[in-house]
C-alpha cells in the first residue's frame, strides 16, 4: 500500500483528511482536467495526489463511487505535464455512473461506458505502463476479473507521476473516499 503522505498535491483540494486508512477528499467547485476538444476550454484545476511513476510498473487507486451529480468524477491520473496526461475512473454523465477515460496529448478525448451497478461500490482503477503504452483496467470487486478500459500510447519520460484524482466541474461539496493506492509490477500481457 502506498502511504497517503507519500504524494504531493497538484492543486490542493478544499479538504483532505485520513479517516482510519482511507483518504477523504473534498473538491473545489469548477475543478476539472480538460484541454479544448468540443467545449473549447482549457482546465488544469482538478485535484490529484501524485507520486513518481516509472515505465514497466503499475499503479492502482481504489475509491467509493458515492456521488450523484453531473460530471462528478474520481479515479487515477497519470501525468507528464498540463498537455500530456490520462485520467481514468468513474464519472457521472447522462444520469448514471460511467467508466470513463480521457487521454490528452495537447487535446483531450473522452470514452465512457455505463456502470450503474457500480454506484455505492468500491472500484479499483489500474494503469500498467509498459512498452510505451498505458493499459487501463477497472473492477468493482477484488475477486472479479479486470475489465479492459483503454490502451493508449504514453511517451517514456522520467518526469511522469500518478495517483488518485477527483474533479467537481459543476458544483461545490463533492467528497470522495479513497480506500487504497498501490504500486505493482507492470502487467505481463495485454490480455490477462
Amino acid at each position: 500500500m502506498t502511504p497517503w503522505n507519500s504524494g504531493t498535491w497538484l492543486n490542493p483540494p478544499v479538504a483532505a483528511e485520513v479517516d482510519d486508512d482511507d483518504l477523504l477528499v473534498t473538491a473545489a467547485a469548477g475543478s476539472d482536467f480538460w484541454q479544448e476538444t468540443s467545449y473549447g476550454f482549457r482546465r488544469d484545476s482538478g485535484h490529484a495526489l501524485l507520486a513518481p511513476f516509472t515505465s514497466e510498473s503499475a499503479v492502482e487507486v481504489s475509491f467509493l463511487v458515492d456521488y450523484p451529480n453531473l460530471y462528478d468524477q474520481a479515479g487515477l491520473l497519470v501525468r507528464l505535464d498540463e498537455s500530456t496526461w490520462v485520467k481514468a475512473g468513474v464519472e457521472v454523465s447522462d444520469g448514471t455512473p460511467q467508466l470513463a477515460a480521457v487521454v490528452t496529448r495537447g487535446q483531450s478525448d473522452w470514452s465512457m461506458a455505463p456502470v450503474p451497478e457500480w454506484l455505492g461500490r468500491n472500484v479499483t482503477i489500474r494503469a500498467s505502463w509498459s512498452s510505451g503504452a498505458l493499459t487501463l483496467r477497472a473492477r468493482s470487486d477484488p475477486a472479479a476479473a479486470w475489465r479492459m478500459m483503454r490502451l493508449a500510447p504514453f511517451a517514456l519520460s522520467d518526469a511522469v507521476s500518478a495517483g488518485p484524482y477527483l474533479c467537481a466541474p459543476e458544483r461545490a461539496g463533492l467528497t470522495v473516499r479513497f480506500t487504497g493506492w498501490r504500486s505493482d509490477v507492470a502487467d505481463g500481457a495485454l490480455h490477462l
